[in-house]
């Protein structure tokens, strides 16, 4: 390898129709160079043309994934470990996924065929997902776009990778409702439905964890400052050592029932605790961002 730069870069794969493309796209709104369907075995001259300072390169972003000539998941694991052993600078492996009904239900709707083309769509994707899971594994960050809109899929990416370059891990806290599902890209989840439910007070219930009202009913649960106290140590010890391995983004989904009240609260409450310590998010899948 050449003298290298402190360049990051992003090699990015997964799921056909989860939202690589549009990934590739948000990085280069963000400045990155964007490189697609590029066939592994020029991804080694590529890198070291990016990382040589005299080259004129920016970031980069290379999308690799099942349509390029000759994948080999075995390989492409094998030289993105060399790669990133041998670089010098940042290289991370970001997986996008999405659950099968959603993907069928895109495929559908765009009447594209499906690039491992099986006897049925149901089949192409779980042989797909069959094939791409030790990817998966081996990825430093997955992003899920299963129920998003593609606006909104580009929004949760811009909050994610905007920060991509710091210096520190960027955490994503994010609210959620278990009457829905559990977000498949969380790497930790906090269930917080033992909480007094303002839902039951009938002048609360329209209103939000965001709130004060919401704010103030769940605080006084005699159990919520222990809970916060003990969580928040947990958090102390355990990001550092996150950010130690490696992990360049955390997500923390907290639950609960309907994904309104206590659990939006309790993710306000883990921003502000964690405001001065760490570059983060907050996001709300039911309420949304209001």
């Amino acid at each position: 390898m050449s003298e290298v730069t402190d360049v990051p870069i992003y090699l990015v794969t997964g799921l056909s129709g989860a939202g690589k493309s549009t990934c590739l796209h948000v990085l280069e709104d963000l400045g990155y160079e964007a490189v697609d369907n590029l066939p592994l075995s020029l991804l080694p001259a590529l890198i070291e043309e990016a990382i040589n300072p005299d080259s004129g390169f920016g970031p980069l972003a290379v999308g690799i994934d099942i349509r390029s000539r000759n994948f080999d998941v075995s390989e492409f694991i094998d030289v993105a470990k060399k790669l990133q052993a041998d670089a010098g600078c940042p290289i991370r492996l970001l997986y996008v996924e999405c659950d099968d009904e959603s993907l069928i239900s895109r495929y559908n709707q765009t009447r594209r065929p499906h690039p491992l083309a099986q006897d049925s769509l149901e089949k192409s994707v779980a042989l797909e997902r069959e094939l791409l899971n030790p990817l998966k594994e081996r990825a430093d960050l997955v992003i899920d776009s299963t129920g998003q809109t593609i606006w909104q899929f580009r929004s949760r990416l811009k909050q994610v990778l905007g920060d991509g370059v710091a210096d520190k891990m960027v955490v994503t806290l994010m609210s959620f409702s278990f009457a829905k599902a559990i977000p498949r890209d969380a790497d930790l989840v906090f269930d917080v439905r033992f909480l007094q439910n303002p839902h039951y007070i009938e002048e609360l219930r329209p209103l939000t964890g965001q709130d004060h009202f919401v704010q103030e009913y769940v605080r006084k649960d005699p159990d919520f400052e222990s809970f916060m106290e003990k969580l928040t140590s947990l958090l102390d010890v355990t990001m550092p050592r996150y950010q130690e391995e490696g992990k360049s983004h955390l997500t923390i989904a907290i639950g609960c029932t309907g994904g309104r009240h206590r659990s939006v609260f309790v993710a306000e409450e883990l921003g502000n605790y964690l405001q001065g310590q760490w570059p983060y998010h907050v996001t709300h899948t039911i309420i949304g961002n209001v």
